[in-house]
């Protein structure tokens, strides 16, 4: 007789991963007489006739695919998606497959847990952009991926960061690189207070995405020079909490250390100077005070309250002389 745990557990075995369904929905809106189709003749580049979305596909992830074409396709979709729905959603699902994939796998290698939530959280970062993503900016499947991606390394943070039993015997080491992808040095700044979202956000829009900052600010209803005041003040904490924190558990980390020589400031640290020691300075040295510079000796006035004898202003009186025998010198 088969037990519950048994019936779950095959259930589990047989379960679909959401990727997995996602290409098989794909590939049935691409098989018939007529499959789900692009007119070709609006793009450039692309043939003259109704192009099925499984070979428009792979014609916009060929390198020789001019960026502006594979922009201009994929704000269609995107908009028809919005205006029409479910199979138009699915459609950029299965366009944006190779791209999930990837992301997935490499999040995936990393989540000591079923795969099953990961690729859930990916796609589901992804659908939700797709409501969201500016379709005027370039590089439009780029920026879907990353909110995938981020979607998955919140995720990911959220399982690495409960405490896990370890059997007897056992014993926690470092993890294998890359662990310190410059997304998990600023979430892990986010996380400790070091960074607000938005300048983590505003960071990693334009440091690693190369999104110009002019569009940033306009896309956050600043002005671009608040926007690279609030970046250059970021990036200045987090080369500090980078450099100096020395308490971390990883400070082997080679990637940690990158970031912080990229985001280091030309200006020089606060509390030091790039002039040398100053010349009023005097150290001590085996329990004698050293002065570092010559002292400049202070200029003397007759009349002052410190000249003379008595510090009183007046010269000092001379001392009588003996009389000599010598005749005076002429004025």
């Amino acid at each position: 007789m088969t037990t519950k745990s048994q019936a779950d557990q095959a259930a589990s075995e047989v379960r679909q991963l959401p990727l997995d369904t996602a290409r098989e929905c794909f590939g049935w809106l691409v098989t018939g007489p007529q499959p789900l189709a692009v007119d070709g003749r609006a793009y450039a580049g692309l043939p003259n006739r109704l192009v099925p979305l499984d070979e428009l596909r792979e014609r916009l992830l060929h390198r020789r695919c001019p960026r502006a074409t594979r922009d201009a396709v994929w704000a269609e979709l995107i908009t028809r998606s919005r205006r029409e729905g479910a199979t138009w959603t699915l459609a950029c699902t299965g366009m944006a497959l190779p791209v999930l994939a990837t992301t997935v796998r490499w999040l995936t290698s990393r989540y000591p847990d079923d795969a099953f939530d990961i690729q859930a959280e990916v796609l589901t970062g992804f659908l939700g952009a797709l409501a969201t993503v500016d379709l005027e900016r370039p590089h439009v499947l780029v920026r879907l991926r990353w909110v995938a991606y981020r979607a998955g390394i919140a995720l990911l943070f959220e399982e690495l960061d409960a405490p896990t039993p370890l059997p007897p015997g056992y014993r926690s080491t470092v993890p294998r690189p890359p662990w310190g992808h410059p997304d998990l040095v600023l979430a892990r700044a986010v996380r400790e207070g070091v960074l607000t979202r938005t300048e983590a956000d505003l960071i990693g829009a334009t440091r690693l995405e190369d999104v110009p900052i002019s569009r940033w600010a306009d896309s956050h209803r600043t002005t671009v020079p608040a926007a690279y005041q609030m970046r250059h003040r970021g990036e200045h904490r987090l080369t500090d909490y980078l450099r100096g924190s020395e308490s971390r558990s990883d400070d082997a980390d080679p990637v940690g250390e990158h970031v912080a020589g990229q985001l280091t400031p030309l200006a020089p640290p606060s509390g030091r100077s790039t002039s040398g020691p100053s010349r009023n300075v005097a150290s001590r040295r085996g329990g004698r005070r050293t002065k570092q510079t010559k002292k400049v000796a202070p200029v003397v006035s007759k009349t002052g309250s410190d000249s003379g004898l008595l510090n009183c202003g007046r010269s000092t009186p001379r001392r009588p002389q003996a009389p000599t025998s010598e005749v005076p010198r002429c004025a």
